[in-house]
């Protein structure tokens, strides 16, 4: 990993959605144009909705011993960092962080929603030196379904590969495949210059 790099999970989120916007945003550093995407400005207000979660019955439910709430925190380790909704040290012994999203859940977990779990909890591994062993997702506009990810090593083995990979775009420069998903293109800030 590169020292003088940190990603977080929107890079991450970003790189999935299609990797070529880590060439546009961060290689050539050609900034995108979010106020034309409507599901980026409604999650980006969603944090503000989670105060009106039921946060003691959801933390009673899960088995919470401590708390931890809005925790920024850094790995020089794995190379990020990122803001945690919640860190949740639990019964058990183990913590897991807690992340609340304005989305519906579809009767599956999206990989975006994987990885940046992943990625919140190689960061509190790595700062509170806790195993870490599960994740939660609160989906706001699914009533605030609660769903629980585990957390195991490939999870992560897979993680490490794909920032391994946007450090690679970062730093030399290397233009990856866009995405297979053909109709994100319809939406995306950089379809008018990227190659087809």
């Amino acid at each position: 990993m590169s020292e003088n790099i940190s990603l977080t999970p929107s890079i991450v989120m970003e790189y999935l959605y299609c990797p070529r916007f880590i060439y546009y945003m961060l290689y050539l550093k050609i900034s995108q144009h979010e106020g034309r995407r409507y599901k980026v400005q409604r999650g980006k207000s969603s944090h503000q909705r989670k105060l009106k979660v039921n946060k003691s019955y959801l933390r009673k439910k899960i088995g919470v011993k401590e708390k931890i709430l809005d925790e920024k925190l850094y790995s020089t380790k794995y190379n990020i960092h990122g803001i945690v909704d919640e860190i949740l040290f639990l019964e058990d012994g183990t913590a897991a962080s807690l992340d609340y999203k304005f989305a519906k859940y579809k009767e599956r977990m999206f990989l975006t929603h994987k990885y940046q779990a992943a990625m919140y909890s190689l960061m509190i591994k790595d700062n509170y030196n806790t195993e870490v062993k599960k994740a939660f997702i609160v989906y706001i506009r699914s009533k605030s379904k609660l769903v629980e990810i585990d957390i195991k090593d490939k999870i992560y083995n897979d993680l490490q590969i794909i920032l391994n990979e946007i450090i690679n775009i970062i730093q030399k420069g290397y233009f990856p495949k866009r995405t297979k998903y053909k109709s994100r293109c319809r939406d995306c800030t950089y379809r008018n210059i990227c190659i087809k």
